[in-house]
């Protein structure tokens, strides 16, 4: 199957250039898609991307990502409503780097043919100056031409308009087209679809310049079936980053998507082929509540961004807080680890030299802690049953707790009914 078929069997296509893909199917291309290093880490918002580069490169053609560190300083006004705060040099560099790394995750880099390439658009313009910039580049764009994109229309009809900086944008994003279309050989610009007005720019560049021809794709803007925007959960962002978003909670991002997305998302974040994408749709249409899409999704996904292991601790997480799982996975985990398992749950530090000495159950839960607001309400949950100590139901009142109860000579986990967990880390 051909890229193109792909992108379009996936339901990742949106726009593409008259002559793309019949030069895809004729030849090995090298094509890039720009990521802007306003942040240390990507999210969840640009595996759009990423996968259309797996694809690429899957294909037979050279992904070449461009890590845009000229163009972060400036910001993207596409369809965005104010401008973004601009960031200095050594800030951008680090999250250029920390970009490059998370890339490296998801494509075979090298210097073959097929082996994917990196960029950094700061390397071709720190040495270009103002003069010189709008003298040989902002000669070949029109004012007119730049006011008719509809991204430019909005923010001018907007409260906030558009500064001068923002609005070079376009032919900065040009010239990286004509740049790498001149000396790498890179004929064809993808990206999302709010990306088209800057992506044809550059092709006209290349046009009006050297007389050449270059080429476009747009991937579809993902959102979910509610109209609500991808990628954003109450807490914020889903990083790719493990220590800004835990693989846990990455898995359980995916894990969560209703029906409808999955049935769309595991066709766009997974390389899995169609027949075995509609086979997995069959099983949970036959069985909805077994959640067959969800959790096949959040495998691959979850696999392919972080790791199998970080897989099964997410899985074992997940069995362990909403279902019968046991505490055993804790004991490979370091602190750090221990505690985004337990990120949410209530913590209480209690001194382990007290805990040496032996406390009352009662005492814990009520006094050393506030599992239970007084003793009474712990003594009346203890004996119907409702406490569980390390997954253990107690009912002793009596029962004293000392470092025979640890897990990993460092905590405790209650359970005070079905759902509620409390973790006592002992110090």
């Amino acid at each position: 199957m051909s890229f193109v078929e792909e992108l379009r069997w996936r339901g990742m296509l949106q726009d593409i250039m008259p002559g793309t893909e019949e030069l895809l199917n004729s030849e090995k291309v090298s094509g890039y898609i720009g990521f802007d290093p306003t942040g240390d880490s990507l999210h969840v918002g640009h595996l759009t991307q990423i996968m259309t580069l797996i694809h690429f490169q899957n294909a037979g053609h050279k992904p070449v990502a461009l890590v845009g560190g000229a163009t972060g300083m400036i910001g993207d006004p596409s369809f965005k409503s104010a401008e973004r705060n601009l960031l200095d040099e050594a800030t951008l560099q680090h999250n250029v780097n920390c970009l490059k790394n998370q890339l490296a995750k998801f494509l075979h880099f090298g210097e073959g043919e097929n082996e994917a390439k990196m960029v950094n658009n700061y390397d071709w313009f720190k040495d270009f100056n103002f003069l010189d910039f709008i003298r040989d580049v902002g000669k070949l764009i029109t004012v007119n031409y730049m006011m008719a994109k509809d991204s430019v229309k909005k923010r001018l009809e907007g409260e906030n308009g558009l500064s001068f900086t923002e609005f070079s944008y376009q032919l900065i994003q040009g010239y990286d087209f004509y740049y790498l279309w001149k000396n790498h050989n890179c004929k064809v610009q993808m990206g999302g679809s709010d990306q088209w007005g800057n992506i044809v720019t550059g092709s006209e560049m290349i046009r009006r310049q050297d007389q050449g021809t270059a080429y476009a794709i747009t991937t579809q803007l993902i959102k979910k079936a509610d109209g609500q925007k991808f990628g954003k959960t109450e807490s914020g962002a889903v990083w790719l980053d493990p220590k800004k978003t835990s693989p846990y909670k990455y898995y359980q991002f995916w894990l969560n998507t209703s029906d409808d997305d999955a049935k769309n998302w595991i066709k766009i974040f997974t390389l899995k082929p169609k027949e075995e994408i509609d086979a997995i749709i069959a099983e949970h249409d036959a069985a909805p509540h077994s959640r067959a899409i969800q959790k096949a999704l959040a495998k691959d996904i979850t696999i392919r961004t972080h790791s199998e292991k970080d897989y099964e601790t997410a899985l074992k997480t997940s069995e362990f807080l909403f279902g019968n799982g046991s505490l055993e996975f804790l004991a490979d985990l370091e602190h750090d680890a221990v505690l985004e398992v337990f990120d949410g749950v209530p913590q209480f530090e209690v001194s382990k030299t007290d805990l040496m000495a032996g406390i009352n159950i009662l005492d814990l839960l009520a006094v050393q802690t506030q599992v239970f607001p007084s003793k009474g309400e712990a003594r009346k949950m203890l004996q119907g049953g409702g406490v569980a100590i390390n997954k253990e139901k107690i009912s002793d009142i009596e029962l004293i707790i000392n470092n025979t109860n640890l897990i990993n000579e460092n905590y405790i986990v209650i359970q005070r009914g079905k759902k509620n967990y409390f973790l006592i880390i002992f110090k």
